[in-house]
């Protein structure tokens, strides 16, 4: 397993497919993100993150059943894996500590 961090974009990879639980597959991804974020999302961007998460050991994924429609296809769905909630819970509680030490005064003035 590489390691652990996360960037910004692999945790809101990873909270997206946990938002999503079990329609988290690659299209329903982007398109979530696009929804929450407001940014323009590529699938590419979206295939990349979800590989590296995957490899290092931070989200599963099988493959799902194949489509009703006339030759569907079949989706790889991902999880949250122990390691990716870890990851998660270890990123939100250091963006927390670190910004209740932000004095208020920090914010005054501003515009």
């Amino acid at each position: 397993m590489k390691g652990t961090n996360l960037g910004e974009f692999e945790e809101l990879v990873l909270l997206t497919v946990g938002i999503l639980y079990d329609n988290a597959y690659s299209v329903a991804i982007k398109n979530e993100l696009n929804r929450q974020t407001g940014r323009k999302i590529t699938i590419s961007s979206v295939h990349a993150a979800v590989y590296r998460l995957e490899e290092k050991g931070l989200l599963n994924s099988k493959m799902g059943e194949t489509a009703k429609i006339r030759g569907g296809k079949r989706k790889r769905l991902f999880s949250i894996s122990h390691a990716g909630k870890v990851a998660l819970d270890k990123a939100s509680e250091i963006r927390s500590r670190m910004r209740d030490q932000i004095p208020e005064i920090a914010f005054e003035n501003l515009q």
